[in-house]
């Protein structure tokens, strides 16, 4: 594999349409918003779509939800004493793990189970060179409510009716930016390759493929557009901060609520020397 020579920046544009897109558990599994109102998904939940998705298309993963897991390990622990040799150097120890989890590599992990550590007997951590920001809405977002019921009793409870009580949370429209970028010396150091790179790529493309559920219907959450800013260098012709901002969103009616991607102008501001490419979500 070719080894990563130039920074990376990137910015998938996605809408979501009568879903839920990241509950809050500590409100009720409400959509994340912030005080002003806008939209949130955390970057937690973003990686652990993009890990679902490099699972689906081969890649071995360290993080493995439950329902997901396909190597027979149920636990973190399990999985990183059984797949690594015993008694590694620090350094041994965090290399073999970069090359066998792609997630690791690519998003860094700390090892810190019992029996599983090195042999200094002292955690790992394993910086990754993935950065992913929490999405935000372009603008604030409605959040609509619904009482549901249960017509059927968990339990055989004579005393209790099955019309249980409930609450689904959606939100009607977001448009919502995740922003990113990809450093090159931490790549050296994790092994994260220019391949890497590309199928990291095509995750974020198709990032909501096999994501559906009741609170995310098929088809309510769109990856519209990813796009991908490749520097001449390692450090980057820009800061990442000026290459996101140069992904400029404004409402066409500002007097008006957004129901679709049409009620928005995008474009980018051009930075010298820097053409992003456009990649049209699936």
């Amino acid at each position: 594999m070719s080894t990563l020579n130039h920074k990376i920046d990137f910015a998938v544009l996605a809408a979501v349409r009568n879903a839920n897109p990241n509950g809050d558990p500590l409100n009720g599994n409400r959509p994340r918003t912030t005080y002003e109102g806008y939209g949130e998904i955390s970057d937690v939940c973003i990686k652990r779509k993009l890990r679902n998705r490099l699972q689906d298309e081969g890649e071995s993963i360290f993080v493995q939800s439950d329902d997901r897991a396909d190597d027979g390990f149920s636990n973190l622990n399990d999985r990183a004493k059984n797949t690594l040799p015993e008694k590694l150097s620090k350094e041994d120890f965090a290399k073999q793990a970069c090359e066998a989890w792609f997630d690791v590599r690519a998003f860094g992990q700390v090892f810190a189970f019992k029996g599983a550590a090195p042999k200094e007997g002292v955690s790992v951590g394993v910086r990754g060179p993935v950065s992913i920001h929490q999405a935000r809405s372009i603008t604030p977002v409605d959040v609509s409510s619904m009482q549901i019921t249960k017509s059927v009793n968990s339990e055989d409870d004579k005393k209790k009716g099955s019309d249980t009580m409930g609450m689904k949370h959606m939100v009607n429209f977001g448009l919502y930016e995740i922003k990113g970028s990809i450093n090159v010396q931490l790549a050296e150091k994790t092994g994260f390759s220019a391949e890497d790179a590309e199928k990291l790529k095509e995750c974020l493309r198709t990032l909501f493929v096999n994501d559906a559920s009741s609170a995310r219907p098929d088809g309510s959450m769109e990856v519209i557009r990813v796009y991908w800013w490749k520097h001449n260098n390692k450090i980057g012709q820009y800061s990442s901060a000026k290459v996101h901002r140069s992904l400029e969103i404004k409402e066409k009616d500002p007097s008006q609520v957004p129901t679709s991607i049409d009620d928005y102008d995008i474009r980018i501001i051009p930075l010298e020397g820097l053409e992003p490419e456009y990649i049209e979500g699936i």
